[in-house]
């Protein structure tokens, strides 16, 4: 745990206990503040109070009386469609309102850090797609070489919760637009700009204020180094807002899966299947991940040329990150490779909540018999037209099969109804050479709790039906 730092003796809000509320007023009484919580859900009230947590109705009248900051778990909305009415209360009477990862970065250094020899490093990840994967591949290339490491915020550890820096530690941080958004203090070292495509727009306004929020950790956490993806506009244009006026372009390095990318600056890119680092217009570095079974399609080398950027950064040698891409394991749930049987390769990508990346998975393999829907996002699947080319037949779900099925023009499909069905359907249809691919392209809150249940279901339906009898 970490001890937040600058509250001792005062009052403080906590709204929202999942997780990350868990975790924050812990480490709020750990350095001495009182922390006052309060969430919607009774299940999560009686959660709190069986960890021994101080419950306090926030929403009481005079309950502000005394209390400096409300802290604010990042489901919870704080400006867009509308603040939830605590947030709204809370600012009128005029508390501070701050998240958890502000609470990190104004009490991660401390004293203690006189006495070491390395300084602790944070690198925080951000952007639309990958951030997941990036963040834990950054995480196994530093454990692999020895480097004191942790991972946390949007996966793994709450952030409070991860344990205090040592000697020359990395804490490598996944960040969500609203872990950004609302974060007080933001001073990461390394920050990570992956992608922009539009996600969550109702929170933040629009995809303007959506680009803001991430841009934030840049702008004003001003990083030592900033690792940016160029591909999109909102990339280069952050890109080019960073970098020096004149030199080399330091602190900016330049990641790309589009383009050879020739300025002199810091630039990593993609060029047919080798990942190539060129530095003041000389290559430093060559990695093949063409047959990197863990990191498939662009997508994936996006996430690989962000991490090796990462790594590079922090001092490591391209053939010691080419050792460790190679031990790779991937993530649960993110382009995952459940089981091969008769040439035919079962992949779990849950995760593709979104048309963005389901389009990357569609296109990181060349004959899909994909399950999709669920509970649909604004646009629809129209934007997927571009990989329609690649998919054999869609073995539709969820409340937004109906749909799905209309945008899909000639591609053969079949509303499936459920995860029980579209599997059965797809393993007995499936031809060698097939890749069964789970990219549902809409959020599963219809029929599962999460993503991760529903790529669970994904995952075990297929072993059942491919087990023998």
């Amino acid at each position: 745990m970490i001890p937040v730092r600058g509250y001792s003796g005062h009052k403080v809000g906590v709204l929202g206990l999942g997780r990350s509320g868990l975790a924050a007023a812990k480490a709020l009484a750990a350095g001495g503040a009182t922390a006052l919580c309060w969430d919607d859900s009774d299940a999560a009230r009686e959660h709190a109070r069986a960890q021994g947590l101080t419950l306090f109705d926030l929403t009481a009248q005079n309950c502000w009386d005394g209390v400096v900051a409300l802290i604010v778990s990042p489901g919870i909305a704080h400006l867009y469609p509308t603040p939830h009415p605590i947030v709204a209360t809370a600012m009128a009477a005029g508390v501070a309102v701050d998240n958890d990862m502000g609470l990190f970065f104004r009490s991660f250094a401390t004293p203690a850090w006189d006495y070491f020899d390395v300084m602790p490093r944070v690198v925080a990840v951000t952007g639309s797609n990958g951030k997941s994967t990036t963040s834990a591949l950054i995480d196994h290339i530093l454990r692999d070489n020895g480097r004191p490491c942790q991972l946390g915020g949007n996966i793994g550890r709450g952030v409070l919760d991860l344990d205090p820096a040592v000697d020359g530690g990395v804490i490598v941080l996944e960040m969500s637009s609203y872990q950004c958004d609302l974060a007080r203090a933001l001073s990461p070292d390394i920050g990570v700009f992956l992608n922009l495509s539009p996600d969550h727009l109702d929170r933040h306004g629009g995809l303007g204020g959506y680009f803001a929020a991430k841009a934030r950790l840049f702008v004003e956490g001003g990083p030592e180094r900033a690792i940016i993806g160029v591909d999109e506009v909102e990339g280069r244009f952050l890109a080019n807002r960073l970098r020096e006026s004149l030199g080399s372009g330091d602190p900016v390095m330049q990641i790309s899966v589009d383009a050879r990318l020739a300025d002199p600056g810091w630039n990593v890119f993609m060029r047919k299947g080798f990942l190539v680092e060129r530095r003041r217009g000389k290559q430093a570095g060559s990695i093949d991940l063409r047959a990197m079974t863990s990191l498939p399609g662009a997508h994936n080398h996006q996430n690989a040329c962000a991490a090796y950027g990462v790594c590079r950064s922090l001092g490591l040698a391209p053939k010691a990150i080419e050792k460790s891409f190679h031990s790779y394991p991937g993530l649960p749930h993110r382009s995952q490779i459940v089981a091969r049987s008769g040439g035919v390769t079962y992949v779990n990508d849950s995760k593709a909540t979104n048309v963005d990346s389901a389009l990357q998975a569609l296109n990181a393999f060349a004959r899909v018999r994909w399950i999709a829907g669920g509970q649909g996002k604004e646009g629809g699947i129209s934007a997927l037209q571009p990989a329609f080319g690649n998919v054999a037949k869609a073995y539709l779900i969820g409340e937004c099969a109906q749909d799905f099925a209309a945008s899909l023009d000639s591609v053969d499909h079949e509303i499936c109804g459920d995860m029980a069905a579209a599997v059965a359907m797809a393993v007995r249809e499936a031809e060698a050479g097939d890749t069964v691919l789970l990219a549902p392209a809409a959020a599963s809150f219809d029929q599962y709790a999460d993503f991760e249940a529903r790529g669970d279901d994904f995952s075990q339906r297929v072993r059942a039906a491919l087990a023998p009898e």
